[in-house]
């Protein structure tokens, strides 16, 4: 098998030849620090992996020391590690929101890394686009998750309108990205903390959830298959994200109580799984052997079966230790072969390596 063969026999809850390994970002400082300043597609075929993400391409520009803004009229700090956090938005009003005007999906400087990754590695390589839904552009406009978690309350008619607004934009970048070549889309929107879901289960099922699974069918829709990235410990709200007909549940975060092994035993026949790899503490500053404990762990409680694929529990950020993710790569590779040893999931299947963490 190839990788995207890999990739999508996985993703269908089937047994591939060997767990396919993916992340849902690799950041530049990691890769640059393995292979110096080249492109994540360049990197995807040095370390040969099965799938990769593309986000879409942005304009952003200047505005001041470290501060950006964005076709959608937000604003962006760029922190010291390099990355990019949204700092305000333009819409804190339905007066703000009659005024504002949405950028246009179809604009082709979108698509463009989208287009480059499609002419290198269509068919060889699962190339997943990443959108979302409503709820993180819902806060980024609002200028922060506090203002829109307050006009859950005092404006809900407000909230709806501007997820409507938001879904039109969304929509059409799914379908672009599918017409264009992507073979699956991951929707990124983080619900949870480590303790438990962002908001309450009763607002997350109103405002949320109708616009994941307008997602989910939107791709299925389109022959396609939907990854669902959110961080935090999601017990209170697992069964609706499930229900809403996921192909994939990503990163499952050990750190919040997310046991990849009971998640795997009940909602294994439903949806496929990826991540569980610490990216907090064992991918940081772990040894080694650390990491090769986790990963087979990993195997053991995730993969037997089939329907896994190997990622981190969240990304390969610039905290991440480059070497140990080339650990995370060659571990998978010597035991994610299939079938799975049946020594190695009696060795660890009832192991649990995050737990001197918590």
């Amino acid at each position: 098998m190839n990788g995207y063969e890999r990739f999508m026999t996985a993703l269908k809850r089937k047994q591939p030849d060997m767990i396919p390994i993916w992340e849902l970002i690799i950041d530049p400082p990691v890769i640059e620090a393995l292979y110096g300043k080249i492109s994540l597609l360049d990197f995807v075929e040095k370390e040969n992996l099965d799938g990769f993400t593309i986000f879409e391409d942005s304009n952003r520009k200047l505005i001041g020391d470290n501060t950006y803004t964005d076709e959608w009229n937000i604003t962006w700090k760029m922190e010291p590690n390099g990355i990019l956090y949204p700092y305000d938005g333009p819409i804190k009003t339905l007066s703000d929101l009659a005024k504002y005007s949405l950028p246009d999906a179809d604009s082709e400087y979108l698509y463009k890394t989208l287009k480059e990754a499609v002419k290198r590695f269509k068919g060889e390589k699962a190339i997943v686009f990443i959108a979302h839904e409503t709820f993180e552009y819902s806060h980024y406009l609002s200028g922060g998750m506090d203002k829109l978690f307050i006009n859950y309350i005092t404006a809900p008619d407000f909230v709806r309108e501007l997820a409507d607004m938001i879904w039109c934009y969304k929509s059409k970048a799914i379908r672009n990205a599918l017409e264009v070549g992507a073979d699956t889309i991951a929707v990124g929107d983080d619900y949870a903390g480590r303790i438990g879901p962002l908001m309450s289960p009763e607002h997350f099922r109103e405002f949320i959830l109708p616009y994941l699974k307008k997602a989910v069918d939107l791709t299925h829709e389109h022959g396609s298959y939907l990854i669902k990235h959110t961080d935090g410990n999601l017990w209170k709200i697992i069964d609706d994200i499930i229900d809403t007909g996921i192909d994939v549940l990503d990163p499952l975060e050990p750190l919040a109580n997310m046991d990849i092994g009971k998640i795997k035993e009940k909602y294994g026949r439903k949806v496929c799984l990826a991540g569980n790899v610490d990216c907090t503490m064992i991918l940081p500053m772990g040894t080694k052997e650390e990491v090769r404990e986790a990963v087979k762990e990993t195997i053991a409680k995730a993969a037997p079966g089939g329907g896994y694929i190997m990622a981190s529990s969240n990304s390969i950020h610039p905290g991440v230790n480059p070497q140990n993710y080339k650990v995370m790569i060659e571990t998978t590779r010597k035991y994610g072969r299939y079938p799975i040893d049946e020594k190695l999931i009696k060795e660890y299947k009832n192991k649990s390596y995050i737990d001197k963490f918590i």
